[in-house]
């Protein structure tokens, strides 16, 4: 389930405690908990009993140029062999623009990098993940 995978990137790889994982996801904290451990009991039954964990989903584009509209805050997918782009996929508006990932990722305050998540469900929050002169990618 994605949820499963959500709740796992966020609490074991990001390092999020609960509460804030479950704000991100959008659901209570026990219900997050139990999430965790149902995806953490399928990944021990795969490692014990040796068994394929298969991920798979629809369609991704990775290549593809990202956009950003100004009136409504989304980021978007410039679809290939699509010349022109009319307006936003969300909110129609023409206000929009290209958007690099050094914008989302890094900003830098007082020598501290920080991630921030650039999907405009962090309500401006970030999550400290390395100091000085290191980067991130």
């Amino acid at each position: 389930m994605y949820e499963e995978y959500e709740a796992l990137r966020l609490c074991d790889y990001e390092k999020y405690n609960q509460q804030d994982a479950a704000l991100f996801m959008g659901v209570s904290r026990p219900t997050l908990t139990r999430i965790c451990m149902s995806a953490r009991e399928k990944i021990a039954m795969a490692m014990v009993e040796g068994r394929k964990i298969i991920i798979e989903g629809g369609k991704v584009e990775l290549d593809n140029e990202w956009m950003y509209c100004s009136s409504c805050g989304c980021y978007f997918v410039r679809n290939e062999g699509t010349e022109t782009i009319l307006g936003c996929a969300l909110c129609g508006s023409p206000n929009i623009k290209p958007f690099s990932s050094e914008e989302m990722t890094l900003q830098v305050e007082g020598g501290t990098r920080h991630l921030y998540c650039g999907r405009g469900k962090c309500r401006g929050r970030r999550r400290q993940r390395c100091g000085g002169n290191e980067d991130i990618f």
